[in-house]
Order: structure tokens, then sequence, then C-alpha cells
């Protein structure tokens, strides 16, 4: 039996949905991150906030909040980072004793399969969290970083290095940020190849649904609204107040 064998054991519909998982998954990740200029993400809106952070770091005193602020974003990814490598472990353990899934496909009336096929299936679940993992470790080695840079700011704005420093930290928080989410978006997509488990169909309506929440999230969230509102609300409030 050759290395290529079991995967003759799948439809093309199974391709397919497979093949849908990828597309979207590298699909929503770009569109996120390049956003259209009339268009922008939360992760696009939300940089602009950290780059003011930054500044206003420059000259906060004492910067007891910033040093709480950063210290809380490490702690979640070192929490997710954690959380992944559990489950990569409960993974681990079924790829090695596919019994269980076999007995809730029976019990769910999937049908049945030879042990390699729950085996890749479940593979690909844990690629996905592998990944997630990966990116949840980056993110907190950056944090970190900026942690450093921060510290590195001088609180004098006459000082030249202070906002090049503080311009050099946002870029950073801004990287870290940027590699934890997409350690959150590929764990749901860990969640959604799991559901393979249960058919190809399964894994088709699991993919768009995953799709439609991230992008609603995105672009289209209560969240974001205010994120485009903050500004005009100041510029109203700075109106108001000229005699």
């Amino acid at each position: 039996m050759t290395w290529i064998a079991p995967f003759t054991l799948f439809s093309a519909l199974d391709y397919a949905a497979l093949g849908l998982l990828l597309v979207a998954w590298i699909g929503i990740g770009w569109r996120i991150e390049n956003p259209s200029p009339k268009q922008p993400s939360v992760a696009e809106l939300m940089a602009d906030f950290r780059r003011e952070w930054m500044r206003q770091l420059v000259t906060r005193q004492p910067r007891i909040f910033d040093s709480n602020l950063i210290g809380n974003l490490r702690q979640s990814t070192a929490f997710f980072a954690s959380a992944t490598m559990i489950a990569l472990g409960g993974g681990m353990a079924l790829v090695r004793n596919p019994d269980p899934v076999e007995g809730l496909a029976s019990d769910l009336a999937i049908s049945p399969a030879p042990p390699v096929v729950w085996e890749i299936k479940l593979l690909l679940a844990l690629l996905f969290l592998t990944a997630a993992f990966l990116k949840f470790v980056w993110a907190n080695r950056l944090f970190g970083y900026c942690s450093v840079v921060m510290g590195a700011v001088p609180n004098d704005p006459l000082d030249p290095m202070a906002y090049p420093r503080a311009d050099q930290a946002a870029e950073l928080c801004i990287s870290a940020a940027r590699s934890f989410n997409r350690g959150l978006r590929t764990t749901y997509f860990a969640l959604t190849a799991a559901t393979w488990l249960m058919g190809p169909q399964a894994l088709i309506l699991a993919t768009l649904l995953t799709l439609t929440m991230i992008y609603r999230r995105e672009f289209g969230s209560a969240s974001r609204g205010v994120l485009l509102r903050m500004p005009l609300d100041l510029a109203d409030r700075d109106l108001s107040n000229r005699p």
C-alpha cells in the first residue's frame, strides 16, 4: 500500500470541500489585511488606534497604564497558545486511537470508513491548530519586543528620538496584533475542519458559516461602527465648543 492509496478513499466532493476551506482561510485573511480604503476592516482601524496609543505614550506620566495594557495583551496570547497546545494533545490522542470517533460516527448514522480516513480528517484540524499555535507564540514574542521598545521611548516630546521610537513600538504592536488575529482565524478554521468528520457537506456548510461570521465581524459589526464613529464624534464636539 503506497502513501497515496489512502487519498483515493475520498470522493471528489471531499476534495472540493477541502479546497473551499483552504481558499476561504487564505482569502478572508488577505481581504482583512488588504481592505479597500473605502471599507477598512476592524484590524486596520485598530492599527490606527495602536499608533495613536504610542504617540500618547510619549507624554504620559506615569506609564503604568501602558505597561498593564501590553501585559494583558501578552497574557491573552499566552492563554490561547496554551489552549491550542491542550487541543493538540487531545487531537493527537484521537489520531492514535480513532475508536471514539468511529463510535460517534456510528451514533450519528454517518457512513463507516477505514480508520485511516478518520485519521486524515483529524490531522487536517491538527494542522490548523499547529499553525494557530505558532501564530500565538510569535504574537507573544512580538508583544514582548514591543514592551522593550516602549520602555526606550523618551518621555520628553522634544527629544528627537521620542516619536520615532514611539512609531517603532506602534509597528511592533501592530505586527503582534496581526499575528494574534491570524492565530484566532486559524483556530476558527480548525474547528471548521473538524466538521469534515461528519462528511464533505458538513465541511462546506461550516466553511461558509465561518467565512460569513468572520467577514461580518471585520466589516459589518457594531464595534466597527463605533471605531468609525469616534473621530466624527470628536470633531462634532470640537465644533460645538467653538464660540
